[in-house]
């Protein structure tokens, strides 16, 4: 019988996972160095989903103090990335990071684990990072997630209790591994005034997301990204709609409302 290859890599989500990677890895706090390594790992704890980096200890220029801590792992089946590096789930050591008198505190964790014994992963939001010398945002690159992005004139309405919001046939469709097709719209075919709010997020693919809410309506239900990284350049200034929260109708067909982190 043949696997679902979401379902395989669903079935390992409560262990604790790692993947090297040939990557130069560093990492700085306030400008001060804190690893610069080509031997690093990538780790996911049980039930996380995005990882972290672990790198070797040799490879720190940092001061590590263990300290007594124990978090309280949040109890949800799957912990997202706002769920903080600090609920570790799985046994291990946590530290302090020490560096020219600078401490970030308890973001450092070795964990019981003889495959990671010489290794700490450190809090990724902690510190400022580059992969090569690239800036990354977010969390670490996933080896095994991707996003795709394709132009397409399939006829997209997005409709909120029946009130039109936005009606398109040049969309960019945005796939990422994982996650609900992404309908990403050219803001003249938004019917409605959509109104900006404060709130931003990153996402290590496409960037830093700013956000609107409908008027009389749900907020932060719909994203742009002025400014994405280079692998989300074709959906610059468009904007898209959370599946989750509005209905999406495509070709005439009404799309069933994913369950996600995401929904209300």
């Amino acid at each position: 019988m043949g696997i679902r290859m979401r379902d395989l890599l669903g079935s390992a989500v409560e262990s604790l996972r790692y993947e090297p990677t040939e990557k130069r890895l560093r990492a700085y706090l306030e400008g001060e160095l804190v690893a610069d390594t080509g031997h690093g790992r990538l780790l996911w704890e049980p039930r996380r989903v995005v990882p972290t980096y672990a790198v070797p200890v040799s490879d720190l220029s940092a001061l590590l103090e263990p300290v007594e801590t124990q978090a309280d792992p949040s109890d949800r089946r799957l912990l997202d990335p706002s769920i903080p590096f600090a609920a570790h789930t799985c046994p291990g050591t946590v530290f302090d990071v020490v560096v020219n008198g600078t401490r970030r505190a308890a973001a450092a964790f070795r964990p019981e684990d003889p495959d990671l014994a010489d290794y700490v992963a450190l809090d990724f939001g902690a510190f400022e990072w580059r992969e090569e010398n690239e800036p990354i945002v977010a969390h670490p690159h996933d080896p095994f997630k991707r996003i795709d992005i394709l132009a397409s004139t399939r006829r997209v309405r997005v409709e909120l209790d029946g009130r039109l919001l936005a009606e398109s046939s040049r969309p960019i469709l945005l796939f990422e591994t994982l996650l609900p097709v992404r309908f990403y719209l050219p803001p003249d075919d938004v019917i409605v005034d959509l109104q900006p709010s404060e709130t931003v997020t990153y996402c290590a693919y496409k960037g830093r997301a700013s956000y609107f809410s409908v008027p009389d309506g749900p907020a932060d239900v719909a994203w742009t990204y002025h400014q994405p990284l280079h692998d989300a350049e074709p959906v610059r200034h468009r904007i898209a709609f959370f599946d989750e929260r509005v209905d999406i109708v495509v070709d005439g067909e009404r799309r069933e409302r994913p369950a996600t982190q995401w929904s209300r």
